[in-house]
Protein backbone atom coordinates (compact mmCIF):
# COMPACT_ATOMS: atom_id res chain seq x y z
CA UNK A 1 0.00 0.00 0.00
CA UNK A 2 1.29 3.49 -0.83
CA UNK A 3 2.50 5.61 2.07
CA UNK A 4 0.67 8.60 0.64
CA UNK A 5 -2.56 9.33 2.51
CA UNK A 6 -5.49 10.20 0.21
CA UNK A 7 -7.59 13.29 0.75
CA UNK A 8 -10.54 11.11 1.71
CA UNK A 9 -10.33 7.65 3.21
CA UNK A 10 -13.44 5.64 2.42
CA UNK A 11 -14.23 2.29 3.96
CA UNK A 12 -16.27 -0.35 2.15
CA UNK A 13 -19.74 -1.42 3.27
CA UNK A 14 -18.16 -4.61 4.58
CA UNK A 15 -16.06 -2.52 6.97
CA UNK A 16 -19.12 -0.89 8.55
CA UNK A 17 -19.16 -1.80 12.27
CA UNK A 18 -21.50 -4.65 13.17
CA UNK A 19 -21.64 -3.67 16.86
CA UNK A 20 -21.66 -0.47 18.90
CA UNK A 21 -18.92 -0.07 21.51
CA UNK A 22 -19.92 0.49 25.16
CA UNK A 23 -17.02 2.36 26.81
CA UNK A 24 -18.56 1.89 30.26
CA UNK A 25 -17.50 -1.76 30.17
CA UNK A 26 -13.85 -0.63 30.26
CA UNK A 27 -14.27 2.26 32.71
CA UNK A 28 -12.81 1.61 36.15
CA UNK A 29 -15.09 4.25 37.66
CA UNK A 30 -18.55 3.72 36.18
CA UNK A 31 -20.91 6.66 35.67
CA UNK A 32 -23.16 7.15 38.69
CA UNK A 33 -26.69 5.75 38.20
CA UNK A 34 -29.68 7.88 37.28
CA UNK A 35 -31.79 8.60 40.36
CA UNK A 36 -35.54 8.70 40.81
CA UNK A 37 -36.24 12.37 41.67
CA UNK A 38 -38.89 11.35 44.22
CA UNK A 39 -37.04 8.61 46.10
CA UNK A 40 -33.42 9.64 45.31
CA UNK A 41 -32.72 5.95 44.66
CA UNK A 42 -31.28 4.44 41.44
CA UNK A 43 -33.86 4.26 38.67
CA UNK A 44 -35.04 0.76 37.83
CA UNK A 45 -35.96 -0.46 34.36
CA UNK A 46 -39.60 -0.58 35.45
CA UNK A 47 -39.53 3.07 36.52
CA UNK A 48 -38.00 4.12 33.21
CA UNK A 49 -40.49 2.18 31.10
CA UNK A 50 -43.12 4.92 31.14
CA UNK A 51 -40.69 7.31 29.42
CA UNK A 52 -38.19 5.25 27.38
CA UNK A 53 -38.40 2.31 24.97
CA UNK A 54 -37.69 -1.07 26.58
CA UNK A 55 -34.57 -2.04 24.61
CA UNK A 56 -33.14 1.45 24.99
CA UNK A 57 -33.53 1.11 28.76
CA UNK A 58 -31.48 -2.09 28.64
CA UNK A 59 -28.75 -0.23 26.75
CA UNK A 60 -28.94 2.67 29.18
CA UNK A 61 -28.31 0.40 32.17
CA UNK A 62 -25.64 -1.83 30.60
CA UNK A 63 -22.24 -1.32 32.26
CA UNK A 64 -20.73 -4.70 31.40
CA UNK A 65 -21.07 -5.61 27.71
CA UNK A 66 -18.33 -3.95 25.67
CA UNK A 67 -20.07 -4.58 22.34
CA UNK A 68 -23.78 -4.50 21.53
CA UNK A 69 -24.82 -5.87 18.15
CA UNK A 70 -26.33 -3.43 15.66
CA UNK A 71 -29.61 -4.91 14.35
CA UNK A 72 -29.53 -5.78 10.65
CA UNK A 73 -32.34 -3.31 9.84
CA UNK A 74 -30.35 -0.42 11.34
CA UNK A 75 -27.13 -1.51 9.67
CA UNK A 76 -28.90 -1.62 6.30
CA UNK A 77 -30.16 1.93 6.85
CA UNK A 78 -26.64 3.04 7.81
CA UNK A 79 -25.43 1.83 4.42
CA UNK A 80 -27.38 4.67 2.74
CA UNK A 81 -24.82 7.16 4.09
CA UNK A 82 -22.16 5.19 5.95
CA UNK A 83 -19.29 4.55 6.22
CA UNK A 84 -18.62 8.31 6.38
CA UNK A 85 -15.34 9.67 5.02
CA UNK A 86 -12.25 10.46 7.06
CA UNK A 87 -10.68 13.52 5.42
CA UNK A 88 -7.07 14.73 5.51
CA UNK A 89 -7.22 18.54 5.71
CA UNK A 90 -4.27 19.11 3.38
CA UNK A 91 -5.48 22.56 2.32
CA UNK A 92 -5.94 23.74 5.90
CA UNK A 93 -2.51 22.41 6.84
CA UNK A 94 -0.96 24.36 3.96
CA UNK A 95 -2.86 27.54 4.84
CA UNK A 96 -1.69 27.34 8.45
CA UNK A 97 1.86 26.43 7.51
CA UNK A 98 1.88 23.75 10.18
CA UNK A 99 3.84 20.50 10.30
CA UNK A 100 0.80 18.93 11.99
CA UNK A 101 -1.33 16.40 10.13
CA UNK A 102 -5.01 17.29 10.48
CA UNK A 103 -7.87 14.85 9.92
CA UNK A 104 -11.61 15.24 10.35
CA UNK A 105 -14.41 12.71 10.38
CA UNK A 106 -17.19 14.24 8.26
CA UNK A 107 -20.71 13.38 9.43
CA UNK A 108 -22.66 15.82 7.26
CA UNK A 109 -23.12 13.79 4.09
CA UNK A 110 -26.68 12.63 4.79
CA UNK A 111 -30.02 14.33 4.28
CA UNK A 112 -30.37 15.33 7.92
CA UNK A 113 -27.00 17.08 7.68
CA UNK A 114 -25.38 15.75 10.85
CA UNK A 115 -24.26 12.80 12.97
CA UNK A 116 -27.62 12.76 14.76
CA UNK A 117 -29.13 10.28 12.30
CA UNK A 118 -26.88 7.52 13.71
CA UNK A 119 -28.93 7.41 16.92
CA UNK A 120 -32.25 8.64 15.51
CA UNK A 121 -32.66 5.61 13.26
CA UNK A 122 -31.77 3.27 16.13
CA UNK A 123 -34.27 4.82 18.52
CA UNK A 124 -37.03 4.90 15.90
CA UNK A 125 -36.33 1.25 15.12
CA UNK A 126 -36.71 0.20 18.76
CA UNK A 127 -39.90 2.27 19.12
CA UNK A 128 -41.39 0.60 16.05
CA UNK A 129 -40.30 -2.84 17.23
CA UNK A 130 -42.10 -2.20 20.52
CA UNK A 131 -45.31 -1.41 18.64
CA UNK A 132 -45.52 2.26 19.64
CA UNK A 133 -47.56 4.89 17.81
CA UNK A 134 -44.96 7.62 18.01
CA UNK A 135 -42.24 9.46 19.91
CA UNK A 136 -41.62 12.91 21.33
CA UNK A 137 -38.34 14.77 21.59
CA UNK A 138 -36.56 18.10 21.99
CA UNK A 139 -34.15 19.77 19.58
CA UNK A 140 -31.75 22.67 19.94
CA UNK A 141 -30.15 23.67 16.66
CA UNK A 142 -32.65 21.43 14.86
CA UNK A 143 -30.23 18.76 13.69
CA UNK A 144 -31.62 16.14 16.06
CA UNK A 145 -35.21 17.04 15.24
CA UNK A 146 -34.42 16.76 11.54
CA UNK A 147 -32.76 13.38 11.97
CA UNK A 148 -35.55 11.97 14.12
CA UNK A 149 -38.30 13.20 11.79
CA UNK A 150 -36.49 11.47 8.92
CA UNK A 151 -36.09 8.23 10.91
CA UNK A 152 -39.73 8.24 12.04
CA UNK A 153 -40.89 8.83 8.48
CA UNK A 154 -38.88 5.78 7.42
CA UNK A 155 -40.58 3.56 10.01
CA UNK A 156 -44.04 5.15 9.82
CA UNK A 157 -44.04 6.63 13.34
CA UNK A 158 -45.61 9.87 14.52
CA UNK A 159 -42.96 12.39 15.60
CA UNK A 160 -43.53 15.41 17.87
CA UNK A 161 -40.62 17.85 18.23
CA UNK A 162 -40.22 20.63 20.81
CA UNK A 163 -37.65 23.05 19.40
CA UNK A 164 -35.85 25.62 21.55
CA UNK A 165 -37.71 28.84 20.76
CA UNK A 166 -34.67 30.95 19.82
CA UNK A 167 -33.56 28.29 17.32
CA UNK A 168 -37.12 27.91 16.03
CA UNK A 169 -37.08 31.63 15.22
CA UNK A 170 -33.49 31.80 13.92
CA UNK A 171 -33.68 28.69 11.72
CA UNK A 172 -36.93 28.66 9.73
CA UNK A 173 -35.51 26.43 7.01
CA UNK A 174 -34.40 23.75 9.47
CA UNK A 175 -37.92 23.95 10.85
CA UNK A 176 -39.40 23.39 7.40
CA UNK A 177 -37.23 20.35 6.74
CA UNK A 178 -38.58 18.81 9.95
CA UNK A 179 -42.13 19.52 8.82
CA UNK A 180 -41.39 18.15 5.35
CA UNK A 181 -40.57 14.79 6.94
CA UNK A 182 -43.97 14.83 8.61
CA UNK A 183 -43.16 15.80 12.19
CA UNK A 184 -45.15 18.24 14.29
CA UNK A 185 -42.91 21.00 15.64
CA UNK A 186 -43.62 23.33 18.58
CA UNK A 187 -41.42 26.22 19.81
CA UNK A 188 -40.40 25.69 23.45
CA UNK A 189 -41.30 26.76 26.04
CA UNK A 190 -44.91 26.66 24.87
CA UNK A 191 -48.38 26.94 26.37
CA UNK A 192 -49.27 23.43 25.18
CA UNK A 193 -47.91 21.68 28.30
CA UNK A 194 -48.20 22.27 32.02
CA UNK A 195 -44.45 22.52 32.47
CA UNK A 196 -44.17 24.91 29.50
CA UNK A 197 -46.73 27.26 31.02
CA UNK A 198 -44.89 27.12 34.35
CA UNK A 199 -41.56 28.00 32.73
CA UNK A 200 -43.13 30.87 30.78
CA UNK A 201 -44.57 32.25 33.99
CA UNK A 202 -41.21 32.07 35.76
CA UNK A 203 -39.11 33.25 32.79
CA UNK A 204 -41.36 35.52 30.68
CA UNK A 205 -39.96 36.28 27.25
CA UNK A 206 -37.32 33.54 27.46
CA UNK A 207 -35.83 32.12 24.28
CA UNK A 208 -35.87 28.71 25.95
CA UNK A 209 -33.23 26.07 26.49
CA UNK A 210 -32.75 22.39 25.83
CA UNK A 211 -33.71 21.76 29.46
CA UNK A 212 -37.09 23.43 28.85
CA UNK A 213 -37.73 21.52 25.64
CA UNK A 214 -36.85 18.20 27.29
CA UNK A 215 -39.41 18.84 30.04
CA UNK A 216 -42.16 19.49 27.52
CA UNK A 217 -41.29 16.47 25.39
CA UNK A 218 -41.27 14.14 28.40
CA UNK A 219 -44.65 15.44 29.59
CA UNK A 220 -46.11 15.02 26.11
CA UNK A 221 -44.86 11.43 25.92
CA UNK A 222 -46.22 10.39 29.32
CA UNK A 223 -49.65 11.88 28.63
CA UNK A 224 -50.23 10.08 25.32
CA UNK A 225 -50.88 6.36 25.15
CA UNK A 226 -48.46 4.51 22.88
CA UNK A 227 -45.77 7.21 22.95
CA UNK A 228 -42.28 7.33 24.42
CA UNK A 229 -39.65 10.03 24.75
CA UNK A 230 -36.38 9.77 22.80
CA UNK A 231 -33.40 12.10 22.99
CA UNK A 232 -30.43 13.12 20.89
CA UNK A 233 -27.64 13.42 23.44
CA UNK A 234 -26.46 13.10 27.07
CA UNK A 235 -27.60 9.59 28.03
CA UNK A 236 -25.59 6.37 27.68
CA UNK A 237 -27.79 4.88 24.97
CA UNK A 238 -27.17 7.83 22.62
CA UNK A 239 -23.39 7.82 23.07
CA UNK A 240 -23.50 4.09 22.38
CA UNK A 241 -25.18 4.50 18.98
CA UNK A 242 -22.80 7.30 18.02
CA UNK A 243 -19.75 5.08 18.45
CA UNK A 244 -20.10 4.10 14.79
CA UNK A 245 -18.24 7.40 14.26
CA UNK A 246 -15.23 6.44 16.35
CA UNK A 247 -15.20 2.81 15.24
CA UNK A 248 -15.12 3.77 11.56
CA UNK A 249 -12.46 6.40 12.24
CA UNK A 250 -10.29 3.90 14.11
CA UNK A 251 -10.62 1.32 11.30
CA UNK A 252 -9.69 3.91 8.66
CA UNK A 253 -6.68 5.17 10.62
CA UNK A 254 -5.46 1.69 11.45
CA UNK A 255 -5.72 0.80 7.78
CA UNK A 256 -3.17 3.47 6.91
CA UNK A 257 -1.06 3.16 10.03
CA UNK A 258 -2.15 6.54 11.40
CA UNK A 259 -2.20 7.19 15.15
CA UNK A 260 -3.86 10.41 16.34
CA UNK A 261 -2.04 12.29 19.09
CA UNK A 262 -4.88 14.71 19.83
CA UNK A 263 -8.62 13.98 19.40
CA UNK A 264 -11.00 16.95 19.57
CA UNK A 265 -14.79 17.23 19.60
CA UNK A 266 -17.40 19.87 20.32
CA UNK A 267 -19.27 19.24 23.56
CA UNK A 268 -22.86 20.17 24.36
CA UNK A 269 -24.60 17.12 25.79
CA UNK A 270 -21.86 14.80 24.56
CA UNK A 271 -23.24 12.68 21.70
CA UNK A 272 -20.71 13.64 19.03
CA UNK A 273 -17.72 13.84 21.35
CA UNK A 274 -18.58 10.55 23.05
CA UNK A 275 -19.19 8.83 19.74
CA UNK A 276 -15.86 9.93 18.32
CA UNK A 277 -13.61 9.31 21.31
CA UNK A 278 -15.15 6.21 22.96
CA UNK A 279 -13.32 3.50 20.96
CA UNK A 280 -10.02 5.39 21.33
CA UNK A 281 -10.75 5.94 25.03
CA UNK A 282 -11.27 2.19 25.34
CA UNK A 283 -7.75 1.60 24.08
CA UNK A 284 -6.46 4.14 26.58
CA UNK A 285 -8.40 2.57 29.45
CA UNK A 286 -7.06 -0.89 28.54
CA UNK A 287 -3.50 0.43 28.37
CA UNK A 288 -3.15 -0.29 24.63
CA UNK A 289 -2.46 3.28 23.48
CA UNK A 290 -2.47 6.85 24.72
CA UNK A 291 -4.19 9.90 23.30
CA UNK A 292 -4.98 13.47 24.37
CA UNK A 293 -8.74 14.12 24.32
CA UNK A 294 -10.11 17.68 24.26
CA UNK A 295 -13.76 18.62 24.72
CA UNK A 296 -14.64 22.06 23.34
CA UNK A 297 -17.65 23.92 24.69
CA UNK A 298 -19.04 27.45 24.28
CA UNK A 299 -17.90 30.04 26.81
CA UNK A 300 -21.56 31.02 27.12
CA UNK A 301 -22.54 27.55 28.42
CA UNK A 302 -19.39 26.10 30.05
CA UNK A 303 -20.62 23.06 31.95
CA UNK A 304 -17.29 21.20 32.08
CA UNK A 305 -14.94 24.12 32.62
CA UNK A 306 -17.06 26.07 35.12
CA UNK A 307 -19.78 23.69 36.30
CA UNK A 308 -19.93 21.36 39.29
CA UNK A 309 -19.87 17.55 39.27
CA UNK A 310 -23.09 16.87 41.17
CA UNK A 311 -26.49 15.25 40.79
CA UNK A 312 -28.85 17.53 38.92
CA UNK A 313 -32.11 17.39 36.99
CA UNK A 314 -31.70 16.66 33.30
CA UNK A 315 -34.41 19.20 32.51
CA UNK A 316 -35.59 22.64 33.61
CA UNK A 317 -39.05 21.45 34.61
CA UNK A 318 -37.68 18.79 37.00
CA UNK A 319 -39.70 15.92 35.55
CA UNK A 320 -36.70 13.84 34.40
CA UNK A 321 -34.35 11.63 36.43
CA UNK A 322 -31.39 13.06 38.30
CA UNK A 323 -27.98 12.50 36.69
CA UNK A 324 -24.55 12.99 38.20
CA UNK A 325 -22.83 15.21 35.68
CA UNK A 326 -20.93 18.42 35.25
CA UNK A 327 -23.71 20.98 35.31
CA UNK A 328 -24.43 24.69 35.52
CA UNK A 329 -27.76 23.98 37.21
CA UNK A 330 -30.95 22.86 35.51
CA UNK A 331 -32.42 26.36 35.69
CA UNK A 332 -29.42 27.96 33.96
CA UNK A 333 -30.70 29.87 30.94
CA UNK A 334 -27.87 30.13 28.41
CA UNK A 335 -27.39 33.15 26.21
CA UNK A 336 -29.24 32.76 22.89
CA UNK A 337 -26.02 32.19 20.96
CA UNK A 338 -26.05 30.52 17.56
CA UNK A 339 -24.53 27.15 18.49
CA UNK A 340 -27.96 25.92 19.47
CA UNK A 341 -26.87 22.29 19.81
CA UNK A 342 -24.45 23.19 22.61
CA UNK A 343 -26.87 25.15 24.80
CA UNK A 344 -27.43 22.45 27.42
CA UNK A 345 -26.80 23.00 31.12
CA UNK A 346 -25.13 19.62 31.73
CA UNK A 347 -22.80 17.06 30.22
CA UNK A 348 -23.14 13.33 29.59
CA UNK A 349 -22.57 11.31 32.79
CA UNK A 350 -20.09 9.12 30.88
CA UNK A 351 -18.02 12.08 29.69
CA UNK A 352 -18.38 13.81 33.06
CA UNK A 353 -16.86 10.80 34.80
CA UNK A 354 -14.02 10.54 32.27
CA UNK A 355 -13.33 14.26 32.71
CA UNK A 356 -13.39 14.00 36.49
CA UNK A 357 -10.95 11.08 36.25
CA UNK A 358 -8.57 13.38 34.33
CA UNK A 359 -8.76 11.18 31.21
CA UNK A 360 -9.73 14.18 29.05
CA UNK A 361 -9.49 17.96 29.20
CA UNK A 362 -11.91 20.73 28.24
CA UNK A 363 -11.72 24.22 26.78
CA UNK A 364 -14.34 26.95 26.50
CA UNK A 365 -14.23 29.22 23.45
CA UNK A 366 -16.08 32.40 22.53
CA UNK A 367 -18.51 32.55 19.66
CA UNK A 368 -16.75 35.14 17.47
CA UNK A 369 -13.52 33.10 17.65
CA UNK A 370 -15.50 30.01 16.63
CA UNK A 371 -16.98 31.66 13.55
CA UNK A 372 -13.60 33.09 12.57
CA UNK A 373 -12.25 29.53 12.57
CA UNK A 374 -15.33 28.31 10.67
CA UNK A 375 -14.76 30.93 7.98
CA UNK A 376 -11.08 30.03 7.65
CA UNK A 377 -11.96 26.36 7.35
CA UNK A 378 -14.74 26.94 4.80
CA UNK A 379 -12.50 29.04 2.57
CA UNK A 380 -9.86 26.33 2.18
CA UNK A 381 -11.64 23.01 2.77
CA UNK A 382 -14.82 23.74 0.80
CA UNK A 383 -17.33 22.76 3.49
CA UNK A 384 -19.46 25.25 5.42
CA UNK A 385 -19.34 23.76 8.94
CA UNK A 386 -22.09 23.79 11.53
CA UNK A 387 -21.48 26.25 14.39
CA UNK A 388 -21.30 23.32 16.81
CA UNK A 389 -18.57 21.57 14.79
CA UNK A 390 -16.72 24.85 14.45
CA UNK A 391 -15.85 24.77 18.15
CA UNK A 392 -13.73 21.71 17.41
CA UNK A 393 -12.26 23.41 14.33
CA UNK A 394 -11.19 26.38 16.46
CA UNK A 395 -9.20 24.22 18.87
CA UNK A 396 -7.82 22.02 16.07
CA UNK A 397 -6.41 25.17 14.46
CA UNK A 398 -5.00 26.28 17.82
CA UNK A 399 -3.27 22.94 18.26
CA UNK A 400 -1.90 23.03 14.70
CA UNK A 401 -0.48 26.51 15.26
CA UNK A 402 1.23 25.29 18.43
CA UNK A 403 2.91 22.65 16.29
CA UNK A 404 4.01 25.41 13.92
CA UNK A 405 5.71 27.17 16.84
CA UNK A 406 7.38 24.05 18.26
CA UNK A 407 8.04 22.15 15.04
CA UNK A 408 6.19 19.08 16.35
CA UNK A 409 4.58 16.86 13.72
CA UNK A 410 1.49 15.86 15.69
CA UNK A 411 -1.53 14.13 14.21
CA UNK A 412 -4.74 15.97 15.06
CA UNK A 413 -8.20 14.44 14.64
CA UNK A 414 -11.49 16.27 15.10
CA UNK A 415 -15.15 15.58 14.50
CA UNK A 416 -16.98 17.62 11.84
CA UNK A 417 -20.48 16.85 13.06
CA UNK A 418 -22.45 18.46 10.26
CA UNK A 419 -22.97 21.29 7.81
CA UNK A 420 -24.00 24.89 8.52
CA UNK A 421 -26.20 25.65 5.55
CA UNK A 422 -29.24 26.23 7.79
CA UNK A 423 -27.22 28.54 10.05
CA UNK A 424 -26.87 31.46 7.66
CA UNK A 425 -28.41 33.97 10.07
CA UNK A 426 -25.49 33.23 12.38
CA UNK A 427 -22.96 33.55 9.58
CA UNK A 428 -24.66 36.80 8.51
CA UNK A 429 -24.31 38.20 12.04
CA UNK A 430 -20.61 37.30 12.01
CA UNK A 431 -20.02 38.78 8.55
CA UNK A 432 -21.94 41.95 9.46
CA UNK A 433 -19.95 42.39 12.66
CA UNK A 434 -23.06 42.27 14.82
CA UNK A 435 -22.25 38.98 16.54
CA UNK A 436 -21.39 39.35 20.21
CA UNK A 437 -19.85 37.15 22.87
CA UNK A 438 -21.44 36.42 26.21
CA UNK A 439 -19.74 34.87 29.20
CA UNK A 440 -21.88 34.23 32.30
CA UNK A 441 -20.60 35.70 35.54
CA UNK A 442 -19.53 33.60 38.50
CA UNK A 443 -22.53 34.98 40.37
CA UNK A 444 -24.98 33.83 37.67
CA UNK A 445 -23.56 30.31 37.67
CA UNK A 446 -23.43 30.17 41.48
CA UNK A 447 -27.08 31.25 41.72
CA UNK A 448 -28.13 28.48 39.35
CA UNK A 449 -25.98 25.82 41.02
CA UNK A 450 -27.39 26.79 44.41
CA UNK A 451 -30.69 25.30 43.25
CA UNK A 452 -29.30 21.85 42.45
CA UNK A 453 -30.70 19.07 44.69
CA UNK A 454 -28.60 18.00 47.64
CA UNK A 455 -27.87 14.29 47.27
Amino acid sequence: MSNEIPYKIYLSENELPDSWYNVRADMKNKPAPLLNPATKKPMTAAEMSAVFCDELIAQELDDTNAFIKIPDEIREFYKMYRPAPLVRAYCLEKKLGTPAHIYYKFEGNNTSGSHKLNSAIAQAYYAKKQGLKGVTTETGAGQWGTALSMACSYFGLDCQVYMVKVSYEQKPFRREVIRTYGAKITPSPSDTTEVGRKILAEFPGTGGSLGCAISEAVEAATKQEGYRYVLGSVLNQVLLHQTVIGLETMTAMDKYGIKPDVIIGCAGGGSNLGGLISPFMGRKLRGEADYEFIAVEPASCPSLTRGSFVYDFCDTGHVCPLAKMYTLGSEFMPSPNHAGGLRYHGMSPVLSQLYDDKLMTARAVEQTEVFRAAQEFARVEGILPAPESSHAIKVAIDEALKCKETGEEKTILFGLTGTGYFDMYAYKAFNDGTMSDYIPTDAEIAASLAKTPRI
